[in-house]
């Protein structure tokens, strides 16, 4: 077992060889957030294996917690929650860094008469809330005027509502169906495009009746949660990280245990097949309503492509990754629709230029397309990236690091332990030169 690294410090990643390995990731952050979720409001004792125990999954099972519901952990990863009525919180609410938990909770809450308020760090405190606060306003919540965190809701006595959403969002579906199961009356939404649908695969498992239909999704007359056993794969948006590595380390070869591979997450693993990565999956299987599959990456060569918006919900936390990816490969990759990165946990857009231009990257924005040219290999590196505090953004540019001429490091890096507990620990016992430095 490799000794946990300190991420209390920057880190720096320096040039690497012959990455190798079979491992396993975190728990998806998505499901885990809904399980605790459903959990809570689900009658009975539901039991969860394979829970993310990052920062922000914590917060939502103490949020949960605070709303009513008795959540226990037994071991690694292995949780159980007892579901009760919910019941106004003795204080508010912290979500921490996580705009799935804050966005789900509020609409959870909203269907029950209570008042609660919701807060955050500084981060997400900054982020807009107005999308779900809309249509929870139009289903008879009483809500603050304000459009960000801290929010107190006043739930109960919810109408139902047929919301058309003015964006693909899976946490503005997700809000509105949780609200939905204390509503009268019919609840749906309609998107413009598909966007995950782990929310309904999950009502599905606690009993929920919900119908799908293109783009509209639609809860059934019978409503009532019952407690499920949920067994949480691995989450593909950590996953990335740890394949692209591969991909641009020269003679590296890593295999993903019990990677999720539902359709509207894998748009990162479609954009790099295109780019010519040799990804080969095996042992594809079901596991709790959920595609699984274990994932093998290789040393390639890759090519620049273009992104269309169209795909910008299956990936949607991928793209810093995938323009670590682009920096390596030949050529000029767009990446389209790319406007939703602005109001992440901080302006992952500017952020990643940024990044780039500093490790020796040509790249621009033009609009909400992002313009990556390609080094064709190495880039030059050397540099230290600002993270603003982003996780995903000190993942990708460690990651660039190892693919570079010279050392990549990040101004800060304790905040990787939002989403991925333990990333410096694991890729360093592939052999990624990760490390401290002060």
């Amino acid at each position: 077992m490799t000794e946990e690294l300190d991420l209390d410090d920057r880190l720096t990643a320096a040039p690497s060889k012959g990455l190798a390995g079979h491992i396993a990731v975190p728990g998806d952050k998505s499901i885990s957030h809904r399980a605790l979720i459903l959990g809570g409001m689900a009658e009975g004792e539901t039991r969860i294996e394979g829970l993310l125990e990052g920062q922000d999954v914590l917060h939502t099972a103490a949020a949960v917690r605070a709303l009513g519901a008795k959540v226990t952990r037994l071991g690694d990863g292995l949780w159980t929650v007892q579901g009760a009525p919910w019941r106004s919180p003795e204080a508010p609410i912290d979500c921490g860094n996580s705009g799935t938990g804050a966005r789900l909770l509020l609409g959870a809450a909203a269907g029950y008469d209570i008042e609660a308020t919701f807060t955050g760090d500084d981060s997400l405190r900054s982020r807009p809330m107005r999308r779900v606060l809309d249509p929870l306003r139009q289903m008879g919540a009483r809500v603050g005027e304000s459009d960000r965190l801290p929010v107190t809701i006043e739930g109960g006595g919810l109408r139902g509502i047929s919301y058309r959403s003015p964006t693909a969002s899976a946490q503005v579906k997700s809000a509105i169906l949780l609200a939905g199961l204390h509503a009268e009356g019919e609840v749906e939404v309609i998107e413009p495009a598909r966007s995950r649908d782990h929310s309904e695969k999950m009502l599905r498992a606690f009993g929920c009746e919900v119908e799908t239909e293109g783009h509209r999704v639609r809860l059934g007359a019978r409503r009532q949660l019952k407690a499920a056993d949920i067994m949480v794969p691995g989450d593909p948006s950590s996953a990335a990280f740890p394949l692209v590595a591969a991909l641009l380390v020269p003679d590296s070869e890593v295999t993903i245990y019990g990677v999720l591979t539902n359709a509207l997450r894998t748009g990162l693993f479609e954009t790099l097949l295109e780019m010519g990565a040799d990804l080969a999956f095996a042992n594809e299987r079901v596991v709790g309503g959920e595609e699984v599959a274990d994932i093998t990456a290789r040393s390639s060569i890759l090519t620049a492509v273009e992104v269309d918006s169209v795909r910008v919900p299956s990936m949607i936390d991928e793209f810093p990754i995938l323009a670590a990816a682009a920096a390596c490969a030949a050529g000029q990759t767009l990446m389209h629709g790319l406007g939703e990165l602005r109001v992440k946990e901080s302006d992952r857009l500017s952020a990643i230029l940024i990044g780039l231009k500093r490790c020796g990257v040509s790249a621009a924005i033009v609009g909400d397309t992002l313009m990556v040219d390609g080094c064709d290999g190495p880039c030059a590196g050397g540099a230290e990236i600002a993270t603003h505090g982003d996780h995903r953004i000190a993942m990708a540019f460690l990651i660039l690091g190892l693919a570079c001429r010279r050392p990549v490091a990040v101004d800060e890096a304790e905040m990787i332990g939002t989403s991925f507990p333990g990333f410096a620990a694991l890729m360093a016992s592939l052999g990624a030169r990760i490390g401290g430095a002060r």
